[in-house]
């Protein structure tokens, strides 16, 4: 996880260099978005994408993935902000967002690679708060949402008003609930044991018993 979350963030910075080019990363403010370049977003067809609306904490919308060179193995992003006052995480030169949404398919894997991490629920659904709070997945539908940002309260104020922008839904209120069973490391509160343990199908009980019948059939349990 570590390793996809890294390679999805530094090819998203190429990517938003490359989008902002001369209005962006070097020189200043970047330039109003395109308007297909968002109509793209509104109709990306494979799965809801989710975004925090045109402006973020007094940042405007900056750039936006779609369709177009679509990587099934880093999902779809939206970003906000300019890359002028900070110096990147990657070197100089590079952009270091205030918001950066990247919504991909859920893959199942241990979170254990995050580091310190706190599993939490946010909009009804669980979720996972890394990178010293900077960091935060959210699982929903058969998605992963990652909401990358520079302060914690900006990743937390995301996470509240997250809703997709191709699809039907609200910035308030609870989000789908996961499919799937997410790979949480480390303590659940009682909160989110009894959330994981009623997910629909009783995936995580499905989950758990499909994993020790694997342990079993390699003799290592």
């Amino acid at each position: 996880m570590a390793v996809r979350t890294a390679l999805r963030t530094s090819l998203a910075v190429a990517g938003l260099c490359a989008a902002l080019a001369a209005g962006g990363c070097a020189t200043g403010q970047p330039r109003p978005l395109a308007a297909g370049t968002l109509a793209e977003a509104e109709t990306f067809p494979y799965f809801p994408v989710y975004w925090a609306g045109t402006r973020f904490a007094g940042q405007s919308l900056a750039a936006v993935d779609g369709q177009e060179n679509y990587d099934s193995g880093i999902g779809d992003s939206v970003y906000y902000g300019d890359c002028v006052h900070r110096k990147g995480i990657f070197g100089g030169g590079n952009c270091l967002l205030p918001l950066q949404v990247t919504t991909v398919i859920y893959g199942l894997h241990s979170n254990a690679t995050l580091g310190p991490q706190s599993n939490t629920v946010i909009r009804g659904v669980p979720a996972v708060v890394y990178d010293e709070g900077r960091s935060i997945e959210i699982y929903s539908g058969r998605t992963a949402i990652d909401v990358f940002s520079d302060t914690f309260a900006h990743a937390r104020e995301a996470a509240l008003e997250l809703r997709p922008i191709n699809a039907p839904g609200s910035a308030t209120g609870k989000l789908a609930p996961p499919v799937f069973c997410p790979g949480l490391f480390g303590a659940m509160s009682a909160e989110l044991s009894h959330l994981m343990a009623g997910l629909p199908g009783h995936v995580c009980q499905r989950t758990a018993a499909q994993e020790a019948e694997t342990k079993r059939l390699l003799g290592t349990s």
